[in-house]
């Protein structure tokens, strides 16, 4: 299959999606990056994760160019450093959703996101794979509503008891038309500015770069993502994906471990690869 010559960005979620379950990035899937770079396609990262943690995989990873950072809350620029844009859900709005959750559901705790700020709650239970956080001095400390001041780019909404379904639900009904709620796996939900998704970022980011939704390529694995597979030209799910997503894709792929992206951008590019 010869890339499309309408195509020209490729929209990457990363966990699940192009990292594999190790958070690495198999020399194959580097490869078939570099080439699509080469031929003229922009990569560009859209995910949940904050810069911070952006900037921590691209150092391992090698990935470049610019992030969708937070569920579409910010536009990260990797080489530099600088956030480029930013939408956060203001203080009077946190504010009334902590309230109505610390009602419905006593014992929820709260992180924030705020642009290169983040902080927690005493209660809040920092995840295993970011255990570096505890002693992390960078991390703020304090009640979510002194943390939240400036506004956030993601609120963090986490229930030691509750199913995440449950706590998803109920974070939804207590939000109503204030911000936008999901989740991209973790045991806790993710809220963001009324609007804010994937898909929103992305017809920014077009508007700047003279791009339409027709041009994008965009591969995903979580509900997270579905904004912006549906606004997308062209959708992928990879394999393990959430069946949600493996239902509104146009495309399905090969698993996260075994280079679902870099398979089909292979297909695309014409490339045949020796094992």
């Amino acid at each position: 299959m010869v890339m499309p010559l309408a195509l020209r960005v490729v929209a990457l979620d990363l966990d699940g999606t192009l990292l594999r379950s190790d958070g690495t990035i198999s020399a194959r899937t580097r490869a078939a990056l570099r080439a699509a770079e080469a031929s003229g396609l922009t990569i560009l990262s859209v995910t949940a994760r904050p810069p911070r943690r952006v900037r921590a995989i691209a150092a391992a990873t090698g990935l470049r160019g610019r992030a969708v950072c937070s569920n579409g809350s910010v536009l990260y620029e990797i080489a530099t450093g600088r956030l480029l844009r930013e939408h956060r859900l203001s203080h009077e709005a946190v504010a009334q959703l902590v309230a109505r959750l610390r009602a419905a559901a006593p014992g929820v705790a709260f992180a924030i996101e705020a642009g290169a700020s983040y902080g927690c709650e005493p209660g809040y239970m920092i995840q295993t794979e970011h255990a570096h956080d505890a002693a992390d001095p960078g991390m703020l400390r304090g009640d979510a509503l002194e943390l939240s001041r400036e506004g956030v780019t993601k609120l963090i909404v986490q229930h030691e008891r509750w199913a995440l379904d449950q706590l998803l639900a109920l974070t939804r009904e207590c939000a109503g038309a204030l911000a936008s709620v999901t989740h991209s796996g973790s045991n806790f939900v993710e809220v963001a500015a009324a609007g804010v998704t994937k898909a929103l970022a992305l017809a920014h980011y077009c508007e700047e770069a003279g791009f339409t939704a027709a041009q994008f390529i965009a591969f995903g694995d979580m509900p997270n993502d579905l904004p912006m597979l549906q606004w997308a030209g062209r959708s992928v799910a990879v394999a393990n994906a959430h069946p949600e997503v493996l239902a509104a894709a146009q495309l399905r792929t090969a698993s996260n471990d075994e280079d679902g992206v870099a398979q089909i951008l292979e297909q695309l590019m014409g490339i045949t690869m020796t094992r």
